[in-house]
């Protein structure tokens, strides 16, 4: 029973530093060097495709690591492994289903999940790498904070609203 435990509260703990890791990650990388594949997901689609899309696979190599070594030698990695595992699916099915719209996924209809994707818009309100606001997924700050924000910048939210 302990070993469960722990095995839960290391998946959670995973789960959880993965926010605060996609938040960092996502505004000094992806709007800082990583531009150079991040522009892509600011820019109009035009495959199925954008070369944003490599940072997932850059950012399941240390959840495939931390499985692998769980499974042969090193069990309390697995949840570790699976607690990263989880928040990529959980960022996958929302962020790119609810938010992006890149395949057939239910619109938002609770509080909750109407503000993740009000924040993510303005979060798109800005084209360039400089300016943006909101860059976590699971917590946005109020929406009012972001429009002032964005609106003391000189941009225009109203397409974002």
């Amino acid at each position: 029973m302990l070993t469960l435990l722990l095995d839960l509260a290391l998946f959670l703990a995973a789960f959880a530093f993965m926010e605060g890791f996609a938040w960092v990650t996502h505004r000094y990388v992806m709007h800082g060097f990583g531009w150079v594949w991040h522009k892509s997901h600011h820019e109009p689609r035009t495959g199925l495709f954008e070369l944003n899309d490599l940072f997932a696979v850059v950012f399941a190599a240390p959840a495939i690591v931390a499985i692998y070594f769980g499974v042969h030698g090193i069990p309390w990695l697995l949840p570790i492994g699976l607690g990263i595992t989880a928040y990529g699916a959980v960022y996958f099915t929302f962020h790119d289903g609810l938010v992006h719209r890149r395949y057939p996924f239910p619109k938002a209809r609770s509080a909750y999940w109407k503000r993740l994707v009000q924040a993510h818009r303005f979060h798109h309100a800005v084209a360039t790498k400089e300016g943006c606001v909101s860059f976590g997924f699971l917590y946005a700050p109020p929406v009012r904070e972001l429009k002032a924000k964005l609106q003391a910048k000189g941009v225009d939210v109203s397409a974002a609203s």
